[in-house]
């Protein structure tokens, strides 16, 4: 029994003291592939460094965040366009729209991410996509931009039956992680309504930590508690929730075994 990480943040300084340990503790906990989405410029040198000294387990991945979308974000589009032909990446993210913090760069974040699904278009890549507060935005930019291959998955989803009716008929997934196992969260009637093969599996390391570790730092070897309570909703296996979704998971990043 194999899982794929398909959302982890491992490059970040939360882990700089113990990422041979955290990289090991995962391989342990039957978690083979780690996904790695970008956050700006600045993030791009620490996840590639760190894909480069894990070759087998990380992939990385080229966008820029919703929250990091300021005054220089063409600059940093540009930047970061630049670096798509010098590296392998396995697909554009994370990116998107974030109206939870801050609606400043709204306008922008939108022009933001519609400069990336058309790089996700032109690189044969799927997208991965922050929805934070702007779900239904987002999918009438995704029924304006179909077409051209375009595919990807719903990071952390934490929309309705509906918005997940709508997700599914544009040919993307939900990307499912701690949140699952938290009492107060909505998530169980999704994720029963949901078929197995429009999953993925993701921590968001260090954010989001599942029970019963929640509060702590995050990290990928919990995602087996994310499976188990997928697995306890739809009541099926953990085995086949991890076979499926790792399937999922090498079909639509094209990940090579």
């Amino acid at each position: 029994m194999n899982l794929i990480d398909t959302h982890t943040h491992l490059y970040l300084p939360h882990f700089k003291d113990d990422i041979d340990r955290v990289i090991q503790n995962a391989a342990d906990n039957r978690v083979e592939k780690l996904l790695l989405p970008n956050i700006d410029l600045n993030s791009t040198g620490p996840m590639l460094e760190l894909c480069k000294q894990f070759p087998l387990q990380c992939f990385p991945m080229l966008g820029l965040h919703p929250t990091s979308v300021k005054n220089d974000y063409k600059d940093q589009l540009r930047k970061l366009e630049s670096i798509a032909g010098t590296e392998k990446f396995i697909a554009i993210g994370e990116t998107g729209m974030d109206a939870y913090w801050d609606t400043t760069y709204l306008r922008e974040q939108e022009d933001s991410f519609i400069t990336q699904l058309e790089w996700a278009k032109k690189m044969d890549l799927p997208v991965v996509i922050h929805s934070r507060n702007t779900l239904d935005r987002i999918l009438t930019i995704l029924k304006s931009q179909a077409g051209n291959g375009l595919r990807g998955v719903f990071h952390a989803f934490s929309g309705s039956i509906e918005q997940l009716a709508e997700i599914s008929k544009l040919g993307f997934k939900i990307g499912i992680g701690g949140v699952v196992t938290y009492k107060k969260a909505n998530l169980a009637d999704v994720v029963k309504a949901a078929d197995l093969e429009n999953i993925l599996l993701e921590t968001d390391s260090p954010y989001l930590t599942p029970v019963p570790f929640r509060g702590k730092r995050n990290e990928s070897a919990y995602l087996i508690h994310v499976a188990s309570r997928i697995a306890e909703i739809k009541n099926i296996s953990v085995e086949e929730v991890a076979g499926v979704t790792t399937s999922n998971a090498y079909e639509l990043f094209n990940l090579s075994s």
